[in-house]
């Protein structure tokens, strides 16, 4: 039985930003970028907490990563919607640059739904590379301007941690967490013993 005594503080961190989702949602609606912006970092911030205080304290779990990518991917659709409520035209210009970015992403979801019956959760060193440039570039924009250095960057990366992605389901059969990419999925010997 699932009760609130089975979630560690690393997994609070995780509730945390998806809890922060709807506020962050009506920042954008009464047109708060400010506040949005600040409350939006926090939600990075401790993204960045969760996986460190799980390895340190050693509470990681299949569990907890599933909950760590569910909280990444609500943070990341919100910090979308308010780039693209408070830089719009930004987004208007660059539309189709991001539609290539964003339609792998979710090809690479519908594979691992159809697959795993669930997101991924693999948390390669790419992936961690790709939310940093993420986070980088909406919070940049967000407190400054759009920078085309960080856009072009964060579009690449993400492209690049995109396609492992798809790869690694190729790669897996079953569900697993925490690969840390390619390299390490094919010298993976619990996967290699499962082919035998």
């Amino acid at each position: 039985m699932l009760t609130f005594k089975n979630f560690n503080i690393a997994d609070w961190f995780s509730f945390y930003r998806i809890l922060a989702a709807p506020l962050l949602l009506a920042l954008i609606w009464f047109d708060l970028r400010t506040a949005f912006t600040w409350l939006l970092l926090i939600s990075y911030i401790t993204d960045a907490f969760d996986g460190y205080l799980a390895r340190k304290l050693k509470i990681t779990s299949p569990r907890g990563s599933q909950l760590d990518s569910f909280g990444d991917q609500v943070t990341l659709i919100v910090g979308l919607i308010g780039l693209f409520y408070f830089e719009t035209d930004f987004i208007k210009t660059n539309l189709v640059l991001i539609l290539i970015a964003f339609i792998p992403y979710i090809i690479q979801m519908l594979f691992a739904y159809l697959k795993y019956g669930k997101a991924t959760a693999f948390h390669t060193y790419l992936a961690k590379i790709s939310a940093v440039f993420q986070s980088l570039f909406i919070l940049w924009s967000l407190f400054f301007n759009p920078e085309y250095i960080l856009f072009y960057a964060m579009i690449i990366i993400g492209l690049l941690e995109t396609f492992e992605e798809i790869t690694l389901i190729f790669i897996y059969d079953k569900w697993v967490a925490d690969v840390k990419g390619i390299y390490w999925a094919i010298r993976d010997k619990q996967r290699l013993k499962k082919k035998k």
